[in-house]
């Protein structure tokens, strides 16, 4: 059975994690979130969607 997250739930989870068990504070996550948005509209946007997709594709070709 294939099981399917989205990168931004899997991401999500990963800070909710390290707010919660690791001392991230609070405002560090926001500052986090608020660079992921600039990302987003950046030049650099295409770039790294295509790095998220390399990545993921190697992940699922790997044969456990």
């Amino acid at each position: 059975m294939a099981l399917s997250i989205s990168v931004a739930v899997l991401l999500l989870i990963i800070v909710f994690m390290l707010v919660k068990k690791s001392g991230l504070k609070g405002g560090h996550a926001v500052v986090c979130v608020l660079l992921g948005f600039y990302l987003a509209s950046s030049t650099l946007a295409p770039t790294i969607k295509n790095f998220n997709d390399n990545v993921v594709q190697m992940i699922g070709d790997l044969k456990l």
